[in-house]
């Protein structure tokens, strides 16, 4: 294979056989139960990067279904996201997510530096409830539970929401394990179409974990549950923040 054909052809891993497709990334039917909930001021601090700042001491952590996704296929995540703000306007940092299937993994982590890792998260109906579980192996470290539909939210307060920009810390080391990428990401949803969203009691569990340490922000408070069915375009992302290039 000459110089010129590799050049034209790479974009993912491994070169001839590439671990999923070229974007944009549609979902269909794209299922949300977030759970906001009020933890500890300084271990979110301790976590979140500059120069996102953080403004409340509250986490959500979100369990989402796709059954239809571009490239992707059918799979589930879980995870924790941050309010933050940047430059003044308002935000979300991913923290941590957990899901099922390589291919999203791998996107999203060459891509835009989702934080992804295996797992086996789960967002089902049971009865009368919507219920969110994430299994790391045969440990179970965060259960979710909402009332099923309870009440009706406003359709464009939630496509809003949806819309708001996003960040995520994109890490790539070098042949040596030095940071050969080290940036601060923005990305953003577009397309959104909000088919149905509704709210209802909520409650959340975490468990310790060595190397799925989601209990590190703990539950101290339940403050409210969304449960979201819509449909949405996954935007490629902005480098806002280059760590390797700004000086402290």
């Amino acid at each position: 294979m000459k110089f010129a054909e590799v050049k034209s052809r790479a974009f993912s891993m491994p070169l001839t056989s590439p671990a999923y497709p070229k974007g944009p990334y549609h979902f269909v039917n794209r299922e949300f139960l977030v759970i906001s909930y009020r933890t500890d001021l300084d271990a979110l601090r301790a976590l979140v990067p500059e120069p996102l700042e953080v403004a409340d001491p509250i986490v959500k952590f979100e369990f989402i279904r796709m059954p239809d996704s571009t490239g992707f296929g059918d799979y589930t995540e879980a995870g924790q996201v941050i309010p933050v703000r940047y430059k003044g306007a308002e935000g979300a940092y991913v923290h941590a997510m957990y899901l099922n299937d390589e291919s999203p993994i791998a996107g999203g982590r060459e891509i835009w530096g989702f934080p992804k890792k295996l797992a086996d998260p789960a967002l089902r109906v049971e009865k009368d409830t919507l219920l969110g579980t994430l299994d790391v192996g045969s440990v179970r470290v965060a259960t979710g539970s909402m009332g099923y539909k309870h009440q009706t939210l406003d359709k464009a307060k939630v496509k809003a929401a949806l819309e708001a920009p996003n960040y995520l810390l994109k890490i790539i080391p070098d042949v040596d394990c030095s940071p050969r990428i080290c940036e601060l990401v923005r990305y953003q949803m577009t397309n959104v179409v909000v088919k149905g969203a509704w709210s209802g009691p909520a409650g959340l569990e975490l468990t310790s974990h060595a190397l799925a340490p989601v209990a590190g922000l703990p539950v101290l408070e339940v403050l409210s549950a969304t449960h979201i069915l819509s449909d949405l375009t996954l935007g490629l992302g902005t480098v806002v923040h280059d760590y390797l290039l700004v000086k402290d």
